[in-house]
């Protein structure tokens, strides 16, 4: 077995068949055919068993705020899993739900006739439940396999309170980690497995999508019970666009990063987020990329574990600026989901915030919204509709900007517990990036997760950050004509 063994976890008492037909990967988070601790488990299993590896990747239709947004970019992405698969002989099995309930059943079928299961591993949003609710259905051994990010989720037995003491632990972690990274191509070691086949009675009831190219993926999701009304965006999802997109921001933009990348005027972001969030890419995969561009060598790491943000890597200011996002902030965010249940909960949030937002909340706001005013972009302030129609409109809302968007929604609002349902649902429903451990960092730092109290102590704010439009707008000289020009 290559995967690291803290990467692994049963979740059920069944035990490995090796007389049954084939070793099935389901795929639900890390929707990638390489770079992929959980396949790369798979692949262990099919070689030492012997056996076919059979891959499922299923895509439902009911879970909250699907869209055609969300259902394009996943089924964008199924393409290139289907023609990667397909290619390395490989079977695939791409089911998309016609209706809702429709799927039922798939699972426990296929599984019926496996060696062993593997799944991903991912905190947040539904897919723990399914995942729990699959263990008592699978009789066989079911393995749960972290291909999240580079320090692995079960590394840390507690959430950390701030950015600075998560990496600390970083600091102190990772160099021992950094010598185990998945394999880019897990299913070149694959090539040698006879094909699984599918009984006809399981493909009849459940057919498999092949989607085929752009075109057919419009079409199928014009035909699902979807809310068609997020309508999809040009952004294309999918191993073969993200690539693309790693390789102009490494090599195009990355030296402005420490500079430009907090400027909402400037186009200075990597724009992995949605790729990563839905699995398209691993954050191996990133690192490996922007290492190798640094020419970086273990013997640079400072040995320091300081929690300063800069120069522990050893490497330039742009990509120590960048990495600081891609691992501490966004790990931080799936260490909370992975320890805490109550992580989407107000109840999650430190005692000072809770006491100060509690103490506040029945302070006169000076304008008051309605969730669907704001979802609308219908407020009096130029820049936050311009973050909010680029959140309705692109699937995303600048780093900087949707900090402030966050702290105008508690501005507006009747209660910190109306902000955080406002932020919650307009962020999950519209952005690509939503749904994700990193997202529900974002939102509740709007409210004082991973922050300090700051004085003087304002009305609603209490204690927590303040921010305003109009210092945004000066900071960064926004162009706000029009209301989104410069955003």
């Amino acid at each position: 077995m290559t995967v690291p063994p803290v990467r692994v976890r049963r979740l059920n008492a069944g035990t490995m068949n090796a007389a049954s037909d084939y070793v099935l990967y389901w795929m639900t988070s890390y929707r990638r055919a390489g770079w992929n601790f959980a396949l790369q488990r798979a692949v262990d299993h099919a070689l030492e068993l012997r056996k076919p590896l059979l891959v499922l990747e299923a895509l439902r239709c009911d879970y909250e705020w699907a869209s055609d947004r969300l259902h394009s970019f996943v089924l964008e992405g199924m393409v290139d899993n289907e023609r990667r698969f397909q290619e390395c002989g490989i079977a695939y099995y791409p089911y998309v739900e016609p209706e809702a309930g429709a799927g039922k059943g798939l699972l426990r079928e296929l599984s019926g006739r496996a060696c062993v299961v593997v799944t991903d591993d991912f905190p947040s949003f539904f897919l723990p439940r399914a995942v729990a609710t699959a263990a008592k259905q699978v009789a066989v051994l079911l393995e749960q396999v972290d291909s999240v990010g580079i320090l692995p989720m079960r590394d840390a037995d507690r959430a950390f309170p701030t950015a600075y003491a998560f990496r600390r632990f970083l600091q102190q972690t990772l160099p021992a980690r950094l010598e185990e990274f998945p394999e880019p191509d897990s299913l070149a070691r694959a090539a040698s497995l006879p094909a699984a086949i599918v009984p006809e009675e399981i493909r009849r009831r459940w057919p498999p999508m092949l989607v085929g190219d752009g075109a057919s993926v419009q079409a199928l999701v014009a035909s699902l019970p979807i809310d068609h009304s997020v309508g999809a965006v040009k952004l294309r999802g999918g191993e073969d666009a993200v690539n693309r997109v790693l390789v102009t921001f490494v090599g195009e933009r990355l030296d402005g990063y420490a500079g430009d990348a907090s400027n909402p005027g400037l186009d200075a972001t990597s724009g992995l987020s949605p790729y990563l969030h839905f699995g398209h890419i691993s954050s191996h995969q990133v690192l490996r990329a922007v290492l190798t561009r640094e020419e970086w060598h273990p013997g640079r790491i400072s040995g320091r574990a300081d929690g300063r943000r800069s120069g522990w890597w050893g490497l330039s200011a742009p990509a120590e600026a960048f990495l600081d996002q891609l691992i501490t902030w966004r790990e931080l965010g799936f260490n909370f989901c992975h320890v805490r249940e109550d992580y989407d909960r107000i109840e999650s949030l430190p005692l000072w915030a809770r006491e100060t937002l509690q103490k506040h909340a029945v302070d006169p706001r000076p304008h008051l919204y309605s969730r669907q005013e704001l979802e609308v972009a219908e407020t009096h302030d130029p820049v936050w509709n311009g973050a909010q129609r680029q959140l309705l409109h692109e699937g995303r809302i600048h780093n900087y900007l949707r900090m402030l968007w966050g702290k105008k929604i508690l501005e507006w609002t009747a209660s910190p517990q109306e902000a955080l349902d406002v932020m919650i649902h307009l962020n999950n429903k519209y952005a690509l990036d939503g749904r994700d451990p990193n997202s529900y960092s974002g939102i509740f730092w709007c409210l004082g997760r991973y922050d300090r109290p700051w004085g003087p102590e304002r009305p609603i704010f209490g204690k927590a950050r303040y921010m305003s439009s109009e210092n945004t707008r000066r900071k960064f000289r926004l162009d706000m004509s029009g209301h989104r020009k410069g955003i």
